[in-house]
């Protein structure tokens, strides 16, 4: 759907406001009942029926009637929702032309007060030219149920926490400003896709660039999965930036290697069709490099060291389990112990050579101390672990009486929608059954046959 955000000026607050509450009701519904909008809006004079209407004209709702009567967000309206956000939160007061389209996302240009440009993306899942989100991302987890627009703020949000980390971690990566819904506000990357640029100075240059972009991502437990000439951007001094991060999986995933053979094959194929590269001389003459690599050049995944940090973990990249979290934890107590055991021990003796001088009441005294401090601590644990359970209790009955609500609410709904039909069949059938009318109609009947 296109974007046409001059509608967006002449929108009111009720109108928002409405918008909104559709959206909180699709929280639970696939089609939110007409009773439950308006009773989440709570329009102080009334009209919700009228904002909906206004919202249908525009395309920003979809009518549904087949089961009851009810309306769900379009990718429209949850366009509105998101950039009237982001224009109240400040990150820009414009949106300008449209700059890429995507399978499963579309960029704008937009405007901030100071003047400079910077790239808004929307994502939208759902498309036809890529429906196979269940089998290809891991958005859902253990989720059955979904909707595209949840999707969408899912992939929004694990997009933002990748460049967000990769940026602190100086990979050449767009700046994140800004994110909301299904909408990433990040700064414009003032080159080409690599795709379009047909000759460079420096190709060997950059192919190693690349390369060492993948194995450095690699160390530091990521695998891009969709790594190409189209999700890699050259501006004229033939600087990368990579683009693109929600299908970004750990080392540890169960296909990994297939994965990153994959990233690496792309690379290949395409400088040795683009420019004629012959990989052997360019790898020869680096031989200094750290990369492990095979006979015929290609990084090896099996040898390559995880030295660099885990971002994985940090990130609860896709294939990132408990397991690997507690190896992690495992070897990181087990290099700190390595450090410091020749201090504990020099500590160990000389507490033993003090001991030795202490008088028998002083040591008394400390046995007293030590068996005081350590029935504290047991105390205190208990008290923690009985805080632990009450809140744990607490938690699970805030969440019993929210859903015994919102179940009420679809039933009240439900129920409305259904004496409304009711009464409007009522009104068409069964006229003057047995009333007043039809008795003095027999009575003139007889009367005229006399």
């Amino acid at each position: 759907m296109k974007l046409d955000v001059d509608v967006l000026r002449y929108l009111s607050k009720d109108d928002f406001r409405v918008l909104t509450a559709v959206e909180l009701g699709m929280r639970n519904h696939e089609i939110v009942p007409t009773e439950l909008i308006d009773r989440i809006a709570r329009l102080k004079h009334g009209g919700t029926y009228k904002v909906l209407k206004n919202l249908l004209k525009h395309k920003l709702l979809h009518h549904d009637s087949s089961k009851y009567d009810g309306f769900r967000l379009t990718y429209l309206g949850y366009d509105y929702l998101a950039i009237k956000t982001m224009v109240n939160k400040g990150v820009f007061v414009g949106v300008g032309r449209q700059i890429g389209v995507g399978k499963e996302s579309d960029i704008f240009e937009v405007l901030c007060e100071d003047g400079t440009v910077l790239a808004m993306k929307l994502h939208r899942l759902g498309r036809v030219s890529f429906r196979a989100v269940k089998s290809k991302r891991d958005y859902l987890r253990h989720r059955s149920s979904y909707n595209w627009l949840y999707l969408s703020r899912l992939a929004a949000l694990k997009e933002f926490a990748f460049m967000k980390a990769l940026e602190t971690h100086s990979f050449p990566v767009p700046k994140a400003v800004e994110h909301n819904r299904h909408c990433v506000v990040m700064s414009l990357v003032q080159g080409y896709p690599l795709v379009q640029v047909k000759q460079l100075q420096n190709p060997e240059v950059v192919f190693e660039t690349i390369l060492g972009i993948v194995v450095r991502l690699a160390e530091h437990g990521l695998i891009h999965c969709d790594f190409n000439e189209f999700n890699i951007m050259i501006d004229d001094d033939e600087k990368i930036t990579m683009i693109d991060f929600p299908q970004m999986v750990s080392v540890s995933h169960r296909n990994a290697q297939m994965y990153f053979d994959r990233d690496v094959e792309c690379i290949f194929k395409f400088f040795r069709k683009r420019f004629n590269l012959s990989f052997q001389e360019s790898i020869d003459d680096n031989d200094g490099s750290n990369e492990e690599k095979d006979e015929d050049g290609r990084p090896c995944f099996s040898e390559i060291e995880r030295s660099a940090g885990f971002l994985d973990k940090e990130l609860a990249a896709s294939g990132f389990t408990r397991k690997d979290e507690e190896d992690i934890q495992r070897f990181i107590e087990g290099g700190e112990e390595a450090d410091n055991s020749d201090s504990e021990g020099d500590d160990s003796a000389e507490d033993l050579n003090e001991s030795n001088l202490l008088p028998d009441e002083e040591h008394e005294n400390k046995g007293k101390h030590e068996s005081c401090e350590a029935g504290e601590s047991v105390a205190s644990e208990k008290e923690d672990a009985t805080d632990e359970n009450e809140k744990e209790e607490n938690e699970m009955e805030d969440e019993a009486e929210l859903n015994k609500s919102l179940n009420k609410q679809r039933q009240r709904a439900i129920a409305a929608t259904r004496r409304g039909r009711k009464s409007l069949a009522s009104r068409n059938s069964y006229k003057d059954k047995g009333g007043r009318s039809s008795h003095s109609s027999k009575l003139q009947k007889q009367l005229s046959g006399w």
